[in-house]
């Protein structure tokens, strides 16, 4: 029974036993030795041209940081492409016809992947049209946070937590992106309400010195301070003051405290709802 096993031949006169002899197994052995030390050298090269290509637009400021990310990674993977095609040639089997069975079946291959490719194609469009880049601050969709990476699959976001969010490019380049980070200054904006018994010259005087005195506020466009709604329980200023987009967010926060404060030192009364309830039952 094991000489019938032995003697079977698989292909081109060479049987099972001829392959379980010692010489075969060293060939096969050095083989799959090759083809590993092949695949760790692809990994390490490719590995080592993408950071390559990604260090040449950090090094130099007038480039864009985006696309070298971008083409890194293409570089990896293309490497990588070519090694695997090397380490199968290593084996004896012909990559033309893996590449020949490819193209001809590329539509049935494009409709199971079409949601990958169109990460690709989505992943391109953002590198080349740059609706954002590494380092914006973005709302994809309702999804806010610092752009840290894109790849050819997905875009990589950092929310204000520091919680990673993977985007996938498609989703990403087919909803509304809005990008606080593309112009260099935004529109802060308030509303501080006083009582109706309040000096409002005092108020706005108050208000305006507090808010200016801060080196983040620009002087152009101008300030605009002024009275905007006379409520139930106060009287309303609005506020609209320009900053740098960097400081935004602290600035924000910062001038609520700073107006209040400002406010209570002038003695300037900032009123809130009340209710009075009254015993009926005497």
């Amino acid at each position: 029974m094991l000489d019938t096993i032995l003697s079977y031949t698989i292909y081109q006169d060479t049987t099972i036993g001829d392959l379980m002899s010692v010489d075969a197994l060293i060939s096969l052995g050095s083989s799959v030795l090759g083809a590993l030390l092949m695949l760790l050298a692809g990994l390490v090269v490719s590995r080592a041209v993408s950071r390559r290509v990604r260090g040449i637009g950090l090094r130099y400021a007038a480039l864009d940081v985006t696309l070298f990310n971008f083409l890194g990674n293409i570089a990896r993977y293309l490497i990588l492409l070519f090694t695997v095609m090397f380490v199968l040639n290593t084996f004896g089997i012909q990559t033309t016809s893996i590449v020949a069975l490819i193209g001809a079946g590329g539509l049935a291959i494009g409709l199971a992947l079409q949601g990958t490719l169109s990460n690709v194609a989505a992943g391109v469009m953002i590198v080349f049209f740059r609706p954002f880049k590494i380092g914006d601050f973005v709302d994809i969709a309702g999804t806010a946070g610092t752009v840290k990476d894109i790849t050819l699959n997905f875009t990589e976001l950092a929310d204000l937590s520091n919680v990673q969010i993977i985007v996938p490019n498609a989703q990403a380049w087919g909803n509304i992106i809005t990008n606080y980070s593309t112009n260099n200054t935004r529109r802060a904006e308030w509303v501080f309400g006083v009582s109706y018994g309040a000096n409002l010259k005092v108020a706005e005087k108050a208000i305006r010195d507090t808010i200016m005195a801060d080196p983040r506020s620009l002087t152009d466009p101008e300030p605009f301070i002024q009275v905007n709604n006379l409520g139930d329980f106060s009287v309303d200023f609005l506020v609209r003051v320009w900053v740098p987009s960097a400081d935004y967010f602290q600035y924000q926060a910062d001038m609520k405290r700073n107006v209040k404060e400002a406010l209570d030192a002038t003695g300037i009364e900032i009123p809130f709802p009340t209710r009075s309830v009254f015993n009926t039952s005497k």
